[in-house]
């Protein structure tokens, strides 16, 4: 299927798409800093640069658009034009995922994900069910935590 608007469109739609300050990342930040949760935002120090740092619990979270990162859910669906390209351009994100959870594990961080399809679609879970997940695992001590939608394919 060929794309319905002009390279130089396409160019510009897909330069407007940013890796940071994204809708879920900000719902997260919201409601983490309202229940009295303070961290740091991507800092370049660590391993794949997570969306937000909590020095106090050691932890970090990273807030995964469903496409960018190839989840297995409702939201991702591989483009039909330039199949090729976008299966490497998102296992290499996938892959630069798992190296960057595993240096965060190896070094004694905890690693929370969280979602798109947590957030936002037909799957989704209530904003408050998140955060309430996400408060408890901080001050619990699980190493690991992954929030995403129920799949309903």
């Amino acid at each position: 299927m060929a794309d319905i608007v002009t390279p130089e469109v396409r160019s510009r739609m897909m330069s407007g798409i940013r890796g940071r300050d994204t809708k879920p990342e900000m719902i997260l930040r919201r409601g983490l800093h309202a229940m009295g949760f303070r961290f740091r935002l991507h800092d370049r120090r660590l391993p794949g640069k997570p969306d937000m740092v909590l020095p106090r619990y050691r932890s970090v979270i990273f807030a995964h658009g469903c496409f960018w990162h190839g989840h297995d859910c409702h939201l991702f669906r591989l483009p039909a034009t330039r199949t090729e390209f976008w299966e490497d351009k998102i296992g290499k994100n996938k892959a630069r995922d798992r190296d960057a959870v595993l240096q965060l594990l190896t070094s004694g961080w905890r690693v929370a994900t969280v979602w798109e399809c947590a957030m936002r679609g037909r799957g989704r879970l209530a904003s408050d069910s998140i955060e309430t997940s996400l408060a408890n695992w901080l001050r619990g001590e699980g190493k690991e935590l992954e929030l995403s939608g129920y799949r309903c394919d």
